[in-house]
């Protein structure tokens, strides 16, 4: 028996100094010998746990298994048969937590790098595509239009899916640029723009209709929608309100929302102002509050931007951090420091309300909360200021109600996001279905796309026996 290599193939990355002085993807992916080296350590399980592992379900050890044999086409048929958006997934998704944790090589060593190997046939496949089957090219359809509001992940995934199946689909994008947080929300270093678009083009191939500048809620309505032939709408515009701290001083000059922030740098292209009538005002000293994927994204962007010393405020331990492990990582490589177990208690502003300092708590932790995380407890008398000229709160966001308060009938929850059944997507309104963000709150890339595809099997289930 052949000995089972516990040792995955490390990820070439951009070097240090030269990446923190660009918006150029850091990861640069594997070559072709260490694609099939890492590719030969998957041991093709019967029942293979890391499909299980997978929000989208994808045949996993079936695509490894072509990859290795060198039939590219067929790796990439396998990979789009479950998953429209392949080219983001194995760059975003949080595959340590999901498909990678549940691979059999992880109870003794290093899982096989699934994102990766995704990332590297995807890849591929952009570079080949003369020889690649076109998914849509049969496809037979009967008529029935559907809407999509919010061209995301889950709205991507759904409209794909959906017009696999037949239908007519349209999708109503409220911005100038179809990807939604894809888009606006994660920087270029992570995941290219081209490659956002070229999954774009992939769903616009299958026949999706993509109208931009679509505000439904101001424009239109979900209910002038329903009157206007379309046979159901999937509701999937995001979670865009960004949270706050609501401590005094978040007024002053100098913090922005991590919302704006990115939406800036990645939608309007400020990180090459002037060429783009866009600035961003970064400062020399930035605070970024919050410790997910996000907050790394804003200050390694701050970072970019010029700034001599970027802090992550955080109030609980590194253990307890939501950012994945290689992106905190990478933070930490390009000078960002992690101020732990601190939480702000003020803004400070000078007499003409700008930004100069931000005052902290000290914190410990208490007992495990209902996340399974040790609760952070304030510690007494034990504040202190770093001086900053610029904050980015990046906290989270929730659901805008442009949406809810102009449709009737469309029950919420107390949190404000809409009521769904988790089984199937439907909501309380007749023929109206809703996934991702706006229907869990922020959540991750695969987990919206997998709330896509659930609707689109519903959708598709409905319609089919109501004639």
């Amino acid at each position: 028996m052949a000995k089972i290599n516990l040792n995955r193939q490390p990820m070439p990355k951009q070097p240090l100094e030269s990446r923190k002085n660009n918006f150029d993807e850091v990861a640069l992916g594997y070559t072709p010998e260490q694609a099939l080296e890492e590719a030969s350590r998957c041991l093709q399980c019967p029942k293979p746990p890391c499909v299980a592992g997978c929000p989208v379900g994808i045949d996993i050890p079936d695509f490894i298994k072509a990859l290795r044999e060198h039939d590219m086409p067929e790796a990439t048929h396998i990979l789009k048969r479950k998953n429209s958006l392949p080219g983001i997934c194995g760059r975003v998704c949080p595959q340590e937590s999901q498909c990678e944790k549940s691979c059999v090589l992880a109870k003794k060593g290093a899982p096989v790098a699934i994102g990766r190997l995704e990332r590297y046939v995807a890849d591929w496949e952009r570079s080949h595509p003369e020889l690649v089957r076109k998914q849509g090219a049969h496809i037979d359809h009967h008529g029935k239009k559907i809407a999509i509001v919010g061209s995301g992940p889950a709205g991507l995934s759904c409209s794909a899916q959906l017009a696999q199946m037949g239908y007519e689909v349209t999708i109503f994008e409220a911005l100038h640029s179809a990807g939604g947080v894809l888009t606006y929300g994660i920087p270029s270093f992570r995941l290219p723009k081209d490659i956002v678009q070229g999954e774009i083009d992939y769903v616009k191939s299958l026949g999706v209709e993509i109208q931009l500048d679509q505000v439904i809620g101001k424009i239109s309505t979900v209910d002038d929608i329903l009157k206007n032939g379309y046979a159901a709408v999937f509701l999937a515009p995001g979670a865009g309100a960004p949270m706050f701290l609501n401590i005094p001083g978040e007024n002053l000059n100098g913090i922005y929302s991590a919302n704006e922030f990115l939406t800036r740098i990645n939608l309007m292209k400020a990180y090459l102002f002037p060429e783009y009538d866009t600035p961003i005002k970064t400062g020399n000293r930035v605070a970024v509050i919050g410790g997910g994927n996000v907050a790394m994204d804003a200050a390694r962007c701050a970072v970019r931007l010029g700034a001599e010393k970027v802090y992550i405020i955080y109030r609980r331990s590194r253990t307890e951090m939501p950012a994945r492990q290689e992106e905190r990582e990478n933070a930490e490589e390009e000078g960002v420091i992690f101020t732990l177990l601190t939480n702000p208690k003020r803004f400070i502003g000078d007499d003409r309300g700008k930004l100069t300092a931000i005052e902290l708590y000290k914190m410990k932790l208490g007992e495990h909360d209902d996340t399974g995380r040790r609760r952070p407890i304030t510690i007494p008398e034990s504040e202190f200021t770093i001086d900053i000229d610029t904050a980015i709160v990046a906290l989270g966001t929730k659901p805008n109600p442009l949406i809810p308060s102009s449709t009737t009938d469309l029950d919420l929850t107390r949190w404000g996001s809409v009521k769904t059944d988790a089984a199937t997507g439907r909501t309380s309104k007749d023929s109206v279905w809703c996934g991702g963000d706006m229907a869990t709150g922020a959540a991750t890339v695969i987990s919206a796309m997998g709330a896509g595809k659930i609707a689109a099997t519903s959708i598709d289930s409905y319609l089919k026996n109501t004639g």
